[in-house]
């Protein structure tokens, strides 16, 4: 379901479950991920969040998560906040490679890293809600306003269009484009030129940059 590895001082965390979509197992299996991401980031540690083939993550299982009922409807929104904002907030540099399409919360997984890189050829990147008819929650919101100029936000919520890579790059949703050889390549390569900085002070940096969305994340 989700793949956890390093290569040296990258953590690499692998979708690997077809669209890769979000149900109660899949978030118990990342949060046990993230646990061990922030257990082992010392020294010049990075993280690369991909996928396999073409999907990154296609969204909420909406199927599953609008049969839940009560409290584990309630623990699962509790959990998807708390997903996005340990990776917001994780205090070592952050890597989406987008190697596919990235729907819904999908395209919410990849804006909570600090950059994103999406394969040239195939895949878009679209906050769909709008089409499906499901919400957007506050901090969620707060997270896209946070990562993306405000004509690209308006134009991703209001409309649900589809980003390939050239225009997600020009509109700001994404930092670049690979091949589909070369993107897992170059997303470690940023990575790791990332944490060459010095960690103390990248740590406070990201603090800061992301205040205003971990505010939102915990707001009653």
């Amino acid at each position: 379901m989700i793949d956890l590895d390093r290569d040296g001082d990258i953590h690499v965390i692998t979708l690997n479950n077809g669209p890769n979509m979000i149900e109660p197992s899949w978030q118990t299996r990342m949060l046990e991920v993230l646990d061990s991401v922030e257990s082992h980031s010392e020294g010049n540690a990075a993280l690369v969040l991909t996928g396999v083939g073409k999907f990154f993550s296609n969204g909420l299982n909406v199927e599953v998560v609008m049969g839940l009922k009560g409290q584990d409807m309630a623990k699962f929104g509790t959990n998807m906040t708390w997903i996005m904002r340990r990776l917001t907030m994780l205090p070592i540099p952050t890597v989406a490679a987008i190697n596919g399409h990235a729907f819904a919360a999908g395209a919410f997984l990849a804006l909570a890293c600090d950059y994103r890189l999406i394969r040239e050829d195939r895949g878009w990147i679209c906050v769909s809600e709008v089409d499906v008819g499901v919400p957007i929650s506050a901090p969620m919101m707060n997270l896209l306003k946070a990562k993306l100029p405000a004509n690209t936000a308006r134009d991703a919520v209001l409309s649900g269009k589809r980003y390939a890579a050239d225009e997600a790059i020009a509109c700001g949703f994404a930092d670049g484009k690979a091949s589909e050889a070369n993107l897992g390549r170059e997303a470690k390569k940023l990575a790791s030129s990332l944490a060459s900085k010095e960690r103390r002070i990248f740590r406070s940096l990201k603090q800061q940059l992301n205040a205003d969305v971990d505010a939102g994340f915990t707001e009653k």
